[in-house]
């Protein structure tokens, strides 16, 4: 597969089947990743990878957050105040994605089941963790971004499936119980892995992007 159609074709993978990402095939995606660039190669990144009865026990610790309405308290400080064209399309897509799903926007029960979803990891059976020390700032976390970018391409590359949500990293304590993550990493963003499940509604729907007249201004040129 070459970059352009790795780009198009990666999307969110709102669904997956219960087959497992072989450590073999990790390893080749972290392998492949791990070549993102870095301000000054500093590699600022920790990589944890969850599955099995570890992430189990993580999924139920969420769901019964989720259940006790305990809102997330990710380390990553969550954006209060989105500026107003943002938010316009944070609204468009989850409007989009229940016009998609058949969702009606009276249907509490099902909304609610929908965003229990986020908490349940998809169904997937591996999530890897992206951490950084607390000390490093704006420019490690972009080194992050990359990374991230990297591991859903190399997945994509070779037939494995990717979500890159913040909820997936909403109750950090639970992580760092499971996981072992010392308090002076940041757990900054999850990825979810695994196969995507055909038969799944959610994985039909595809997010709208923003036209290049509108994003890219050219100067010079």
């Amino acid at each position: 597969m070459d970059i352009s159609n790795a780009l198009n074709s990666r999307f969110t993978c709102r669904a997956f089947k219960h087959d497992s990402v072989s450590r073999d095939v990790l390893n080749k995606i972290f392998e492949d990743a791990n070549r993102s660039p870095s301000w000054a190669n500093t590699q600022p990144w920790e990589i944890y990878v969850a599955s099995g009865t570890v992430l189990k026990r993580i999924r139920n610790g969420y769901l019964e957050n989720f259940k006790g309405e305990i809102p997330p308290e990710p380390d990553v400080d969550l954006v209060k105040n989105w500026p107003e064209t943002h938010e316009k399309r944070i609204k468009e897509l989850g409007a989009e994605l229940f016009k998609h799903l058949k969702i009606t926007k009276t249907d509490e029960e099902a909304r609610k089941a929908s965003w229990k979803r986020n908490f349940q990891f998809f169904g997937a059976l591996t999530v890897v963790y992206l951490c950084m020390d607390q000390k490093l700032g704006e420019w490690s976390m972009f080194d992050l971004g990359s990374l991230s970018q990297s591991i859903m391409l190399a997945a994509n590359g070779i037939g494995v499936n990717s979500a890159i949500a913040i909820n997936l990293v909403a109750y950090p304590n639970i992580l760092r119980r499971e996981l072992n993550i010392p308090e002076e990493l940041s757990i900054v963003i999850g990825i979810a892995l695994g196969y995507q499940d055909d038969g799944s509604p959610e994985n039909s729907f595809r997010s709208p992007r923003r036209p290049l007249d509108e994003v890219v201004k050219y100067c010079g040129l």
